[in-house]
């Protein structure tokens, strides 16, 4: 691996169940007549992330069996019911030893922030100490991207559902922010009333 494409791993955190949504797992939500994880997926790898590992959790053999998700790492998190925080750890172990020297993070509830945004943000990368996020209108959002120096202190303050954010404050100074609010829009799927936003 010499150049950088394969430096940077795309990693979506697709395991939540969907609460909000009387149970429905955000990774099978249809949107365009596939499952957003699916999407999700696809703007990695047009964003230039070769290698992309996906967390799963609520029902897992079920996103296995109906979406397609060849080529992808999947990875389990038993302990999703416990939050984003832990889908972010199981994630970033899971690229231990890959070579990988940083981590395109994305959330599969997001279909609004493509290609485009994610793009932008990989192209922060430098190396592994970059800690880049987008931006709209100024304001921190997805995708983030954590150089490797990083995943042990994001891993160790990573709980329940608040995954990156309480390091990322930490290391506010550090961050590069990309604006993106003109490619993407950052709303997530969180309630029956966000489902409008599926096509």
């Amino acid at each position: 691996m010499t150049d950088d494409e394969d430096q940077v791993t795309g990693l979506l955190l697709a395991a939540g169940g969907g609460r909000r949504l009387g149970g429905r797992p955000k990774a099978l939500l249809e949107h365009r007549g596939r499952p957003l994880v699916e999407h999700a997926v696809a703007a990695l790898r047009a964003a230039g992330c070769a290698r992309v590992h996906v967390v799963l959790g609520a029902r897992a053999e079920e996103v296995r069996a109906r979406a397609a998700l060849d080529g992808c790492v999947l990875v389990d998190n038993p302990g999703w019911e416990e939050g984003m925080g832990s889908s972010l750890r199981a994630g970033l172990g899971s690229l231990t030893g890959t070579g990988a020297r940083a981590a395109l993070v994305s959330l599969v509830d997001q279909p609004g922030i493509g290609a485009a945004a994610m793009a932008r943000v990989r192209a922060g990368y430098r190396d592994e100490t970059s800690l880049v996020a987008a931006a709209y209108s100024g304001v921190r959002g997805h995708p983030v991207l954590l150089g490797a120096a990083h995943w042990a202190g994001v891993a160790a303050t990573a709980t329940g559902d608040r995954g990156a954010r309480a390091y990322l404050r930490e290391h506010e100074a550090e961050i590069a922010l990309v604006e993106c609010g003109e490619v993407a829009l950052p709303y997530d799927i969180d309630t029956a009333a966000d489902l409008r936003h599926l096509e």
